[in-house]
Protein backbone atom coordinates (compact mmCIF):
# COMPACT_ATOMS: atom_id res chain seq x y z
CA UNK A 1 0.00 0.00 0.00
CA UNK A 2 1.52 3.19 -0.79
CA UNK A 3 2.63 5.74 2.32
CA UNK A 4 0.06 7.99 3.30
CA UNK A 5 0.36 11.65 4.21
CA UNK A 6 0.08 11.92 7.96
CA UNK A 7 -2.07 14.72 10.00
CA UNK A 8 0.85 16.01 11.93
CA UNK A 9 0.48 18.63 14.75
CA UNK A 10 3.32 19.75 16.77
CA UNK A 11 2.61 19.82 20.36
CA UNK A 12 -0.83 18.22 19.88
CA UNK A 13 -1.62 15.66 22.46
CA UNK A 14 -3.37 12.16 21.55
CA UNK A 15 -5.00 9.62 22.96
CA UNK A 16 -4.43 6.53 21.42
CA UNK A 17 -6.53 3.68 21.46
CA UNK A 18 -5.67 0.22 20.23
CA UNK A 19 -7.92 -2.95 20.49
CA UNK A 20 -6.66 -6.95 20.54
CA UNK A 21 -8.52 -8.55 16.72
CA UNK A 22 -11.84 -9.50 17.27
CA UNK A 23 -11.63 -7.82 21.04
CA UNK A 24 -10.13 -11.04 21.85
CA UNK A 25 -8.02 -11.30 25.57
CA UNK A 26 -4.83 -11.43 23.91
CA UNK A 27 -3.23 -9.26 26.55
CA UNK A 28 -5.12 -11.40 29.43
CA UNK A 29 -1.43 -13.09 30.33
CA UNK A 30 0.82 -10.55 32.88
CA UNK A 31 3.56 -11.44 30.73
CA UNK A 32 2.19 -9.88 27.26
CA UNK A 33 1.20 -6.90 29.74
CA UNK A 34 4.54 -6.02 31.35
CA UNK A 35 6.12 -7.08 27.59
CA UNK A 36 3.89 -4.65 26.01
CA UNK A 37 5.06 -1.91 28.43
CA UNK A 38 8.47 -3.03 27.99
CA UNK A 39 8.77 -1.97 24.37
CA UNK A 40 6.94 1.44 25.39
CA UNK A 41 9.81 2.07 27.48
CA UNK A 42 11.77 0.84 24.21
CA UNK A 43 9.65 3.71 21.87
CA UNK A 44 10.61 6.21 24.38
CA UNK A 45 14.35 5.41 24.06
CA UNK A 46 14.38 5.08 20.90
CA UNK A 47 12.23 7.88 18.99
CA UNK A 48 11.73 10.01 22.15
CA UNK A 49 8.02 9.72 22.64
CA UNK A 50 6.65 12.09 25.08
CA UNK A 51 4.17 9.61 27.62
CA UNK A 52 1.49 11.24 29.08
CA UNK A 53 -0.37 8.32 30.29
CA UNK A 54 -1.13 4.67 30.04
CA UNK A 55 -3.33 1.64 30.94
CA UNK A 56 -3.10 -1.60 29.40
CA UNK A 57 -6.03 -4.09 29.56
CA UNK A 58 -6.66 -7.73 28.87
CA UNK A 59 -7.96 -7.02 25.43
CA UNK A 60 -7.02 -3.13 24.25
CA UNK A 61 -4.71 -0.43 25.69
CA UNK A 62 -4.63 3.46 25.95
CA UNK A 63 -1.78 6.07 25.14
CA UNK A 64 -1.97 9.26 25.75
CA UNK A 65 0.86 11.17 24.00
CA UNK A 66 2.34 14.46 23.02
CA UNK A 67 3.50 15.17 19.80
CA UNK A 68 6.88 16.58 19.66
CA UNK A 69 9.11 18.09 16.53
CA UNK A 70 9.43 14.79 14.63
CA UNK A 71 6.12 13.92 12.89
CA UNK A 72 7.39 10.20 12.53
CA UNK A 73 7.36 9.24 16.35
CA UNK A 74 4.29 8.50 17.29
CA UNK A 75 3.69 5.92 14.21
CA UNK A 76 7.35 4.58 14.82
CA UNK A 77 6.62 4.15 18.53
CA UNK A 78 3.15 2.39 18.20
CA UNK A 79 4.63 0.41 15.22
CA UNK A 80 7.27 -0.78 17.62
CA UNK A 81 4.96 -2.14 20.64
CA UNK A 82 2.23 -3.60 18.68
CA UNK A 83 4.84 -5.55 15.90
CA UNK A 84 7.08 -6.66 18.88
CA UNK A 85 3.87 -7.39 21.26
CA UNK A 86 2.02 -9.67 18.59
CA UNK A 87 5.15 -10.83 17.74
CA UNK A 88 6.36 -12.39 21.11
CA UNK A 89 2.66 -13.74 21.63
CA UNK A 90 2.40 -15.45 18.14
CA UNK A 91 5.52 -17.30 18.66
CA UNK A 92 5.82 -18.37 22.05
CA UNK A 93 1.52 -19.73 21.53
CA UNK A 94 2.60 -21.05 18.39
CA UNK A 95 0.01 -18.94 17.22
CA UNK A 96 -0.89 -17.60 13.43
CA UNK A 97 -2.77 -14.15 12.74
CA UNK A 98 -3.50 -10.82 13.58
CA UNK A 99 -2.98 -9.85 17.26
CA UNK A 100 -4.21 -5.98 16.87
CA UNK A 101 -7.24 -4.52 14.63
CA UNK A 102 -6.00 -3.75 11.53
CA UNK A 103 -6.15 0.62 12.61
CA UNK A 104 -5.93 2.12 15.85
CA UNK A 105 -7.68 5.32 17.33
CA UNK A 106 -6.16 8.89 17.89
CA UNK A 107 -8.35 11.42 19.58
CA UNK A 108 -6.63 14.73 19.58
CA UNK A 109 -7.10 16.22 23.14
CA UNK A 110 -6.67 19.68 24.52
CA UNK A 111 -4.47 20.57 27.58
CA UNK A 112 -6.40 21.42 30.79
CA UNK A 113 -9.13 20.59 32.25
CA UNK A 114 -9.96 17.96 29.40
CA UNK A 115 -6.67 16.40 29.40
CA UNK A 116 -7.29 15.85 33.13
CA UNK A 117 -10.67 14.50 32.27
CA UNK A 118 -8.86 12.03 29.59
CA UNK A 119 -6.35 10.85 32.07
CA UNK A 120 -8.64 10.14 35.02
CA UNK A 121 -11.10 8.33 31.99
CA UNK A 122 -7.68 5.75 31.23
CA UNK A 123 -6.64 5.22 34.79
CA UNK A 124 -10.00 4.32 35.49
CA UNK A 125 -10.61 1.45 33.37
CA UNK A 126 -9.97 -0.92 34.87
CA UNK A 127 -12.45 -0.03 37.99
CA UNK A 128 -15.17 0.29 35.26
CA UNK A 129 -14.77 -3.49 34.42
CA UNK A 130 -15.12 -4.29 38.28
CA UNK A 131 -11.71 -5.39 38.20
CA UNK A 132 -10.16 -3.24 40.63
CA UNK A 133 -11.72 -0.89 43.44
CA UNK A 134 -8.77 1.94 42.80
CA UNK A 135 -6.33 2.42 39.90
CA UNK A 136 -3.46 2.20 42.32
CA UNK A 137 -4.42 -1.36 42.33
CA UNK A 138 -3.65 -2.08 38.61
CA UNK A 139 -0.12 -2.35 37.95
CA UNK A 140 -0.18 -1.73 34.39
CA UNK A 141 -1.54 2.06 34.34
CA UNK A 142 0.15 5.45 34.75
CA UNK A 143 -1.44 6.38 38.05
CA UNK A 144 1.23 4.96 40.33
CA UNK A 145 4.12 6.32 38.69
CA UNK A 146 2.38 10.02 38.64
CA UNK A 147 1.97 9.48 42.12
CA UNK A 148 5.46 7.60 42.82
CA UNK A 149 7.75 8.63 40.19
CA UNK A 150 10.46 6.25 39.13
CA UNK A 151 14.29 7.16 39.64
CA UNK A 152 14.56 4.52 36.30
CA UNK A 153 12.64 3.35 33.94
CA UNK A 154 10.16 6.21 34.14
CA UNK A 155 8.06 6.73 31.17
CA UNK A 156 5.78 9.25 31.55
CA UNK A 157 6.87 12.51 31.31
CA UNK A 158 5.77 14.53 34.26
CA UNK A 159 7.88 18.10 33.37
CA UNK A 160 5.47 18.04 29.85
CA UNK A 161 2.52 16.91 32.03
CA UNK A 162 2.46 19.81 34.13
CA UNK A 163 3.00 22.36 31.87
CA UNK A 164 0.55 21.22 29.94
CA UNK A 165 -1.97 21.21 33.36
CA UNK A 166 -0.58 24.50 34.33
CA UNK A 167 0.71 22.80 37.35
CA UNK A 168 3.99 24.01 38.67
CA UNK A 169 5.50 20.78 40.80
CA UNK A 170 5.26 17.25 41.21
CA UNK A 171 3.40 17.63 44.84
CA UNK A 172 0.92 19.60 43.08
CA UNK A 173 0.30 17.44 40.41
CA UNK A 174 0.23 14.15 42.65
CA UNK A 175 -2.14 15.67 45.23
CA UNK A 176 -4.31 17.04 42.42
CA UNK A 177 -4.68 13.64 40.65
CA UNK A 178 -5.60 11.78 43.22
CA UNK A 179 -8.04 13.99 44.15
CA UNK A 180 -9.67 14.42 40.78
CA UNK A 181 -9.42 10.16 40.60
CA UNK A 182 -11.24 10.25 44.49
CA UNK A 183 -14.19 12.84 42.98
CA UNK A 184 -14.30 10.86 39.96
CA UNK A 185 -14.89 7.45 42.19
CA UNK A 186 -17.40 9.02 44.47
CA UNK A 187 -19.67 9.54 41.69
CA UNK A 188 -19.64 6.21 40.89
CA UNK A 189 -20.63 7.12 37.25
CA UNK A 190 -19.02 3.78 35.67
CA UNK A 191 -20.22 4.79 32.16
CA UNK A 192 -18.18 4.40 29.27
CA UNK A 193 -17.78 7.99 27.70
CA UNK A 194 -17.36 7.34 23.48
CA UNK A 195 -15.75 11.14 23.25
CA UNK A 196 -12.40 9.69 24.35
CA UNK A 197 -12.55 6.15 22.10
CA UNK A 198 -14.36 7.31 18.74
CA UNK A 199 -14.08 11.20 18.54
CA UNK A 200 -11.25 12.95 16.44
CA UNK A 201 -10.99 15.69 18.83
CA UNK A 202 -11.96 17.08 22.19
CA UNK A 203 -11.88 19.84 23.93
CA UNK A 204 -13.37 23.84 23.74
CA UNK A 205 -15.52 24.67 20.92
CA UNK A 206 -12.62 26.64 19.63
CA UNK A 207 -9.77 24.06 20.10
CA UNK A 208 -11.97 21.76 18.10
CA UNK A 209 -13.03 24.01 15.41
CA UNK A 210 -9.47 24.62 15.07
CA UNK A 211 -8.53 21.14 14.48
CA UNK A 212 -11.44 20.64 12.02
CA UNK A 213 -10.41 23.30 9.89
CA UNK A 214 -6.34 22.11 10.08
CA UNK A 215 -8.01 18.68 8.90
CA UNK A 216 -9.09 20.44 5.69
CA UNK A 217 -11.15 18.92 3.25
CA UNK A 218 -11.30 15.88 4.85
CA UNK A 219 -13.35 17.68 7.79
CA UNK A 220 -16.60 18.21 5.31
CA UNK A 221 -17.88 14.66 6.78
CA UNK A 222 -17.53 16.00 10.08
CA UNK A 223 -19.34 17.39 12.69
CA UNK A 224 -18.81 19.15 15.88
CA UNK A 225 -21.37 19.02 18.62
CA UNK A 226 -21.40 19.58 22.51
CA UNK A 227 -22.15 17.09 25.07
CA UNK A 228 -21.57 17.41 28.73
CA UNK A 229 -19.60 20.55 28.86
CA UNK A 230 -17.08 19.20 26.15
CA UNK A 231 -17.48 19.61 22.17
CA UNK A 232 -16.42 17.01 19.76
CA UNK A 233 -15.44 16.04 16.34
CA UNK A 234 -17.44 13.45 15.33
CA UNK A 235 -18.32 11.28 12.20
CA UNK A 236 -21.66 11.81 10.74
CA UNK A 237 -22.14 7.61 10.55
CA UNK A 238 -19.26 7.44 8.08
CA UNK A 239 -16.70 4.36 8.38
CA UNK A 240 -12.66 5.72 9.39
CA UNK A 241 -11.45 3.73 6.72
CA UNK A 242 -13.70 5.78 4.03
CA UNK A 243 -11.95 8.94 5.47
CA UNK A 244 -8.55 8.44 6.48
CA UNK A 245 -5.70 7.19 4.64
CA UNK A 246 -2.98 4.67 6.03
CA UNK A 247 -0.02 2.69 5.89
CA UNK A 248 1.24 -0.59 6.23
CA UNK A 249 4.85 -0.50 6.88
CA UNK A 250 7.05 -2.28 8.82
CA UNK A 251 5.00 -4.88 10.59
CA UNK A 252 4.30 -8.71 9.62
CA UNK A 253 1.25 -9.33 8.01
CA UNK A 254 -0.14 -10.30 11.12
CA UNK A 255 0.63 -7.14 13.12
CA UNK A 256 -0.22 -4.57 11.06
CA UNK A 257 -1.45 -0.95 12.04
CA UNK A 258 -2.82 2.00 9.91
CA UNK A 259 -2.24 5.51 11.43
CA UNK A 260 -5.81 7.04 11.59
CA UNK A 261 -5.56 11.07 11.32
CA UNK A 262 -3.99 11.81 7.68
CA UNK A 263 -4.46 14.83 5.60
Amino acid sequence: MARANRHYIPGHVWHITHRCHKKEFLLRFVRDRRGWVRWLFEGKKRFGACILNYAVTSNHIHLLLKDGKEREVIPQTIQLIAGRTGQEYNRRKNRQGAFWEDRYHATAVEAGHHLIQCMVYIDLNMVRAGVVNHPSEWLFGGYNEIQNPRERYSLIDHESLMGLLGIGSMEELRRGYRDWIGEQLARQDGRRQSRWTESIAVGSEAFVEKTKAELGIKASSREVREEDGAYELRERGISYKDIFAGENTGLRPENTYLWNISD
